[in-house]
């Protein structure tokens, strides 16, 4: 009977072993794994290219100096018939107020200045008299003082007073406009009956020292400018009447409005028939230095500077590089130094990459 259940249970653990060991090899993990397949990308392949590239915009004439001339005081307008384009002299009375009011004060200042000069006459000779008696002897040294100080007084009137005649007159020599320089009117303000305050624009002058072409720019066509160019400039209605200028200012601040900057170009020896508010065209050069073009998607940064993934042609394997930009466009970025003709850069997936990482060329057998 012992021997019996002996036997059962060597017979139930020999069971139990071959259940485990099935177990165990078919939970063991695969050992074979697959390689990894190399990553598609798009590639482009450096070429150098000239970076001028013309532009043109459309501007207008304009007087390089141009002055608003308006009255130092306020007052009505008495005259004021000048029309635009009119040629004015230096000194020509462009307008004039109403100058009865100014008129009066210079009558008032005028008859305060002789009498303060007959007092002063009186007092001199009061003085005189008492000088002479003190000498003699018939009168005191406070009436000498007195007669003096009297004497003083009245110099400093007549000094007072011929302050305000001089002050009397520039104002009525205020109530008439002149040119200070020979120019072109080309703008015209208050009309004769207006009343103006000091310092309104009366009358736009345009000097005849030079003409300039002004043109709005755009941020964008400023950045990829040369540094001095030389600008082209000829009529939009006819091309053969043509000058050339350089830049001589441009706006600190946009237009609100176009976002644009205004650049003046200054005219060289501009033709007679370039007037002023006429349309022209300007024609500039952009710097002939060749330079690369890369699409602006090939672009990523390491060690927070520019960098592109070039691709080595002979095992298809990738490596980062950092390369010097020299501007951004919406889609393009010129390369001015890191990369080479004839290389192979990515330019589509390369967020996905990483160094020595194979690659698949799209277009190209894998």
């Amino acid at each position: 009977m012992q021997i019996s259940i002996n036997c059962e249970m060597k017979l139930y653990a020999a069971a139990v072993a071959l259940v485990v060991s099935s177990a165990l090899c078919s939970c063991s993990p695969q050992t074979e794994t697959s390689a990894p397949q190399p990553r598609p990308v798009r590639t482009a392949t450096i070429e150098k290219s000239e970076a001028g590239q013309p532009i043109t915009l459309t501007g207008r004439i304009e007087a390089e100096d141009e002055v608003a001339l308006a009255f130092r005081i306020s007052g009505r307008v008495l005259e004021n018939d000048r029309k635009l384009g009119d040629r004015v002299e230096t000194g020509q009375v462009v307008a004039r107020l109403e100058s009865q009011n100014e008129r009066n004060t210079l009558r008032a200042a005028q008859a305060n200045l002789v009498a303060s000069q007959g007092q002063l006459t009186q007092a001199r000779n009061h003085f005189e008299r008492q000088d002479t008696l003190l000498k003699e002897g018939w009168t005191t040294r406070a009436n000498h003082d007195q007669a003096k100080q009297a004497l003083q007084t009245a110099e400093s009137q007549v000094d007072a007073a011929e302050a305000q005649v001089k002050t009397a007159h520039d104002l009525v020599s205020f109530t008439e406009l002149k040119a200070d320089a020979p120019g072109v009117v080309t703008a015209v303000g208050p009309a004769a009956g207006e009343v103006v305050q000091a310092g309104q624009m009366i009358i736009r002058l345009a000097r005849r020292n030079g003409r300039d072409a002004v043109f709005d720019v755009s941020a964008q066509v400023m950045r990829t400018a040369p540094s001095d160019p030389r600008i082209t400039v000829s009529l939009t209605d006819d091309p053969k009447v043509t000058t050339t200028g350089r830049v001589r200012e441009i706006a600190p601040q946009a237009d609100p409005v176009t976002r644009t900057f205004a650049v003046k170009v200054g005219l060289n020896d501009p033709p007679p028939a370039m007037r002023l508010g006429a349309t022209v065209t300007g024609r500039m050069e952009g710097d002939s230095v060749p330079v690369i073009n890369i699409p602006a998607t090939a672009l990523t940064k390491v060690n927070s500077q520019p960098a592109v993934w070039v691709v080595d042609p002979t095992n298809k394997t990738v490596s980062i590089r950092n390369v010097d930009v020299l501007r951004f466009d919406p889609a393009r970025v010129v390369v001015s130094g890191g990369l080479t003709t004839g290389e192979v850069i990515v330019t589509a997936g390369v967020q996905a990459l990483h160094p020595g990482q194979k690659v698949r060329l799209l277009g190209s057998e894998p």
